[in-house]
């Protein structure tokens, strides 16, 4: 970081404690902890500059729909489950209602006001386009030592999507079906072609834009099966949120996917992501990742691969002891994960709908970011 960014941010956090936080005390009485948790991450994100750019002239004007991606925020901060929830807070709690913007003497908008905004947000990605600016302001000139990959469960309000039923097949299509010659197995004999092998899901996102990958990528409630840290296999109806989190605790990119989805799918993307953002030197990932075509990616983008090896049934490869210790780091995954669901809102998604789930996420992961960076520049 250079001296300017740093003189800034220093700046701004005496702004903050000695001239913001003592007058809102003046102004509404004592402050808790985690109200002064609320104003330092609204002043870092500043989420209002970007509500203001997606106004089309239409609604509630920039500095209403600014109050509540406060709101929406400080929810996220707060670990409150419902929008209910949320609004039943601000009602009863002045200091919360001031910081988040709204004023004292006007009444709060309606439940089915702040559920629009929600929605209109989660279609803008606002949460997303937010992180993605402050990860790069921040971060965008460090060089990352590490960055760790990971998927974590989340269980959703609803019933898994079920695959729309096929017509049944006729009987001479079920005819022409079997007439056809079956893959063979072995070598092919001598002047022998045959049809070349599917491409892996991996193999083809190698070829492809970001958003190809990313329209790709299944986004449905659906059922997720995966082994625990005991070896036990757990499942959930829902989605997986795949995170690249850096060493120092900041998570850097993320995406949500269907529940059924394998880790593996969302490695290139995330790295695309993360690539955009920052700059690092070190892929870190667990078993689930390891494959040939992972490894040829890392390195193709310059960076050391550093994926646990999956044996399959076979022998398995240890780590070099330096490689050992270095893969350590990974735990900085789980505990960005932890963060999320214990402090941030990421356990209890109340919402529904892949878009608003993704929205819900994103908003604990900019709280999540923007408390991280706070840490590390106190």
């Amino acid at each position: 970081m250079n001296a300017t960014r740093r003189e800034m941010i220093l700046q701004r956090w005496n702004v903050i404690q000695h001239e913001l936080i003592p007058e809102l005390r003046n102004d509404i009485g004592v402050l808790t902890p985690k109200l002064e948790r609320v104003i330092h991450i609204l002043e870092w994100v500043r989420i209002e500059t970007f509500t203001q750019e997606s106004w089309s002239g239409t609604g509630r004007p920039p500095h209403e729909r600014a109050w509540l991606a406060n709101a929406f925020v400080a929810k996220a901060v707060l670990g409150l489950t419902t929008t209910a929830g949320l609004i039943e807070r601000l009602t009863i709690d002045r200091a919360l209602r001031r910081i988040c913007g709204f004023a004292l003497c006007k009444k709060l908008p309606s439940e089915s006001t702040f559920s629009r905004a929600f929605a209109e947000f989660a279609e803008q990605h606002l949460a997303e386009r937010v992180h993605e600016a402050l990860i790069k302001e921040h971060l965008g000139e460090e060089l990352i030592g590490h960055l760790s990959r990971d998927g974590t469960a989340i269980e959703a309000r609803e019933r898994p999507v079920r695959a729309p039923a096929t017509e049944p097949e006729s009987a001479d299509a079920a005819r022409a079906r079997k007439a056809q010659p079956g893959k063979k197995r072995g070598r092919p004999r001598r002047g022998e072609t045959r049809a070349p092998a599917k491409a892996s899901p991996i193999q083809r996102q190698r070829t492809q834009t970001l958003a190809q990958m990313l329209e790709e990528i299944p986004v449905a409630c659906a059922r997720g099966t995966k082994c625990n840290a005991q070896g036990y296999k757990v499942s959930w109806n829902g989605y997986k949120l795949h995170i690249d989190t850096a060493d120092c605790g900041v998570p850097v990119s993320a995406l949500l996917s269907s529940a059924s989805m394998h880790d593996s799918r969302a490695a290139i993307p995330l790295s695309r992501l993360s690539g955009q953002r920052v700059t690092n030197l070190y892929d870190v990932m667990d078993a689930a990742y390891c494959s040939l075509e992972l490894h040829e990616h890392c390195r193709s983008l310059g960076h050391v691969p550093l994926i646990d090896h999956n044996p399959r049934g076979g022998e398995k490869e240890e780590f070099e002891p330096a490689d050992a210790l270095r893969y350590n780091v990974r735990t900085v995954a789980e505990r960005a994960n932890a963060r999320l669901k214990d402090e941030f809102g990421g356990r209890y998604v109340m919402v529904r709908g892949a878009a608003k789930v993704r929205a819900h996420l994103m908003l604990g992961i900019l709280a999540l970011s923007a408390d991280q960076l706070m840490r590390l520049r106190q």
